[in-house]
């Protein structure tokens, strides 16, 4: 089966699943991620098919959606592509990126390397920052019903895997405890450079929030 078909093929079969997602882990997450790991991957010259493949797949099953099990998605993603024409190594590769790209509070032990995790890593937290990023992130807390914000409630970054599964707090301490984290972290020559004006818009966008909330601007 040519390259093209497989994506097509994977394209429905997520446009499909996520049918009724939550709007911050939907198809038009999906669309976003993809887009930008292309554009990293083709700057990076990494293996597009995998990039394409991992990125277009990346939450098929987001644990935060299934009970807190990590293993769904990557399941789910091995199942799918087991159906389309690919080589084992290129199966594997793209569940192992799956199984190793969120953030799971930062502090996850990792034993799975490649440039084409980095590059879909880089891309989905890309779309964690920045104007969307904030809509996201408020869009979530919403979906939870949590405060927006209280004084009293301090961010707890660093946390390990299993207390970040269970944290529950304000949504602007999500800010502290991931978003303000991940631009530090990107692992491609491209990511750094789009994940800074993104961070820099986060930044002002909370001197504005603190400033409207104590009532001086």
């Amino acid at each position: 089966m040519e390259q093209n078909n497989i994506i097509a093929l994977t394209e429905n079969f997520v446009r499909e699943t996520l049918k009724g997602a939550e709007g911050g882990h939907d198809w038009f997450h999906i669309e976003r991620v993809w887009r930008l790991a292309k554009r990293i991957a083709v700057a990076e010259n990494t293996d597009l098919l995998v990039v394409e493949l991992a990125a277009l797949l990346h939450d098929i099953a987001d644990a935060k959606f299934n009970g807190g099990d990590e293993t769904e998605g990557a399941i789910k993603a091995d199942k799918f592509l087991r159906s389309v024409n690919l080589s084992d190594s290129v199966r594997e590769h793209v569940v192992q990126i799956i199984n190793n790209v969120s953030f799971k509070g930062g502090n996850a032990a990792q034993s799975f390397h490649s440039p084409e995790l980095d590059v879909v890593r880089d891309a989905d937290r890309l779309d964690a920052i920045g104007a969307i990023g904030i809509a996201r992130t408020f869009n979530y807390g919403g979906f939870k019903n949590r405060p927006l914000y209280d004084p009293e409630i301090k961010p707890r970054p660093g946390m390990s895997p299993e207390e970040y599964r269970k944290h529950v707090a304000p949504t602007l301490n999500h800010f502290y405890e991931k978003l303000l984290l991940l631009a530090d972290g990107m692992k491609t020559k491209t990511g750094r450079q789009i994940a800074a004006g993104r961070h820099a818009f986060m930044e002002e966008y909370l001197r504005r929030f603190y400033a409207e909330w104590d009532g001086v601007e």
